[in-house]
Parts: structure tokens; sequence; C-alpha cells
């Protein structure tokens, strides 16, 4: 059984490709392997955002993931910011870490352009290597955006053992299949709330995921080969719907007697089959802070128990722990 930990940012809106690309993962593998959840909260920090709006986001967050079938009988869910440990330790690894390493970061590169050169999206991935070495995690659930800081938790790990002693497994990437899922009206982008329409969220009722399917960019197959909208929408299919279904439509893909007025709609259904209980389930659990608060609270202690006994042998191994 493999420690696993994984998180995902409170940024106010779950879509499917979130769900296909981490958190349907996140499901199947709480019942194979020891799992901690996250909301990291700490990481959506370095966009801008409004303070009144982030605990709303945070609590939504861990609606929408319990509700789509986080179980905290099964797996330790907790807030980020409710383990200090976690800041403790990037402090710790930023002392050891190149700033050349940072800045070949992709992801702060293109930040970077649009927000300025801040030092909390330098540090990000150190941060993101802590949350992932706080624990001793041998496997993280990562899309194909991650890989990147991914790398650098590895690097750290491998710094810190040759330098202070063996201490921190070398964590593995768990891709699921459909690590891209492409927006809607563009599949030459990946799905994100920031492209409007390009998405269908956890939340959207069943009239507007059938108006987002109805509406997606089907591009001409040329030479039996799918465009990359349909290429799109059979991952959709087959992420969804029954694989007799999904079989059926990619015969008729194959024998060129597709008709998108058939495809969409059956999309549209299994989308909305798999997504109503999750929907109805977050609105009960939003009703009930209480709930979500008794699960956080034991989730966070569950991992700051964790947390300190690896900060007291870490801090041992680097000499901050005073012995008289």
């Amino acid at each position: 059984m493999a420690k696993i930990f994984s998180g995902i940012q409170p940024t106010g809106i779950i879509h499917i490709g979130n769900y296909l690309g981490a958190v349907k993962n996140w499901v199947k593998l709480q019942n194979e392997h020891d799992c901690l959840f996250c909301i990291v909260d700490l990481h959506s920090l370095t966009i801008p955002y409004e303070p009144k709006a982030l605990n709303q986001r945070i609590l939504d967050a861990l609606a929408t993931n319990i509700a789509a079938g986080l179980d905290p009988e099964k797996s330790s869910i907790f807030v980020q910011s409710m383990v200090p440990e976690h800041t403790e330790l990037t402090w710790l690894l930023t002392t050891i870490t190149p700033v050349g390493n940072l800045e070949r970061m992709t992801q702060y590169k293109e930040k970077a352009a649009k927000q300025g050169l801040l030092s909390g999206l330098l540090c990000y991935p150190i941060l993101m290597a802590a949350d992932i070495l706080l624990y001793k995690a041998e496997m993280v659930p990562v899309g194909e955006d991650q890989m990147q800081h991914l790398e650098l938790a590895r690097v750290v790990a491998r710094k810190f053992n040759t330098t202070f002693g063996e201490y921190f497994p070398e964590p593995q990437a768990s891709l699921t299949k459909a690590t891209r899922v492409m927006a809607l009206n563009d599949p030459n982008c990946k799905m994100s709330k920031s492209i409007p329409n390009s998405y269908i969220a956890l939340t959207d009722e069943p009239d507007e995921i059938r108006d987002r399917v109805k509406r997606a960019v089907t591009a001409s197959s040329v030479d039996g080969e799918m465009g990359l909208g349909v290429k799109n929408l059979f991952t959709l299919l087959e992420a969804f719907a029954p694989k007799e279904v999904y079989d059926r439509f990619y015969q008729d893909f194959e024998n060129n007697t597709l008709k998108f007025s058939e495809l969409k709609p059956a999309l549209a259904e299994a989308i909305i089959a798999e997504l109503t209980p999750i929907r109805e389930k977050r609105a009960e659990l939003l009703a009930k802070p209480q709930i979500l608060q008794e699960i956080v609270e034991a989730g966070a202690e569950r991992a700051r128990r964790e947390a300190k006994e690896h900060m007291r042998e870490i801090k041992d191994l680097m000499g901050l722990n005073l012995h008289f």
C-alpha cells in the first residue's frame, strides 16, 4: 500500500477536466492506498483573490470533492493552512533549492509574465514539494501540467538525502487516462474556467450541460483521422458513458456514419447521469457546514500528527533540534 498525497486549489469552479484528471482518480486510489487529500489554500494566494470570497471557495472545494466520492473514512481530507508544518518545511527546503531550477519552471514564466516577478510564484514549486515530502508520499496523482513541479520535488528530495542523510522517498507520478480534457469551444486549448463556455462544471444543471455539449466544436476529420474536437468528445464519452455506448459511436466513426445529432445528446445524458448525484450531495453538505468542519478537523489532526513526527526527524537530521 503506497502513501499518496495530492491537492487541489480552491479556485471556485471544479469542472469535468479537474474531475477526470484528478478527483475521480483520487476516489479510486483511496480504496487501494493510504491517501491524504488537501485543499491547498496557501497555493491559491499566489494569484489575485478577494479575502472575503476565499473562505467560501475553500468550503465549496471541500463539499464538491467529498460529494464526488472522497471518503473521510478511507482517506485524510484537510486544508493546507491548518497544518503549519507545510510552511515550516517549505523554508527548510528553500535553503537547499537552486534558484535556477525555479526560474526554469514553465508555469512560473507564464504567470510571472502576467502577474510580475513575485517571490510566491517563484517558490510555489517548493511549497508543492513540501506538501508531498512532509508525508513521505511515494506517489502523487498529477496532470501533465504538474509533471515539471513533481520532478522538482524529486530533485529536492535527492538533494536533501545527499546532504543530510537518506530520508525522503522520491515521489512517483500517477497519471490518469484522461489527463488532458480540452476546451469544448476550442479543442486546441485545455479546458479551463478562465475560458468562457469551454467547460462543464460539476455544479451545472442538466440543461446547461446539454447546451454546452450541443455547442461543442466538432472540426471535420481528415483521411480517417479524428479532428481535435471530435477526439475530445470521444475522450469524454469513454469517461462517462457505458462501454457499449462508446463502442457503438466509435464504430459509427470508423464506418463514416457518425451523426453528431446522436452522439452529442448521448454524451450529455451520460455526463448528467454521473454529475447529478454529485451536485445534489454538494448542496446537502453546504447546507450543513458543521459536517464539513468535523471532516477537515479530523483530517487535519491526523495530518498534524504525522507532520510533527516527520518534522522532528527532519530537524534532527538538519541539526535544528537541541540536545543538551
